[in-house]
């Protein structure tokens, strides 16, 4: 995977099963992180941060079901935070504004919001992908 964020950076990373509770569990995952990054819990960020984590791991339900887990992490370092998504399902998804499906769209007028971006790219330890989503963290 290419280093989206500085070195010193601080990274947590949960897998979740992918079925029925797969996205409460990646969204309280992920809020149980907030304090240790410096994310005030229930600010308009950890929203924001929360809803993207809830979209990508929906998208994992509807478009790569046969993976067993999702690999759901938040990278935090110089200002960004990233949220990445793995799953084993090898297609990327096309990211261009008028190809994106409503979830993903949504995910990119968000990161948007905070002069942040979406990739995605090919994961380097399976034979799937991550979705990467990057935030400058407010002030």
């Amino acid at each position: 995977m290419t280093q989206h964020v500085p070195a010193t950076a601080r990274s947590y990373l949960v897998s979740v099963l992918v079925g029925p509770e797969a996205v409460r569990q990646a969204r309280e995952e992920v809020a149980e992180r907030f304090g240790e990054v410096g994310v005030a819990p229930g600010s308009a960020f950890a929203d924001t941060v929360l809803l993207v984590v809830s979209e990508l791991v929906v998208n994992v339900l509807r478009h790569a079901p046969q993976s067993p887990v999702a690999n759901v992490g938040i990278t935090v370092g110089e200002g960004q935070l990233v949220v990445s998504v793995a799953d084993a399902e090898s297609r990327l998804p096309d990211l261009e504004p008028g190809a994106m499906g409503a979830g993903l769209l949504l995910v990119a007028e968000l990161a948007a919001e905070y002069d942040g971006d979406v990739r995605a790219e090919p994961a380097v330890d399976h034979g799937g992908k991550v979705v990467l989503v990057r935030f400058r963290v407010p002030s």
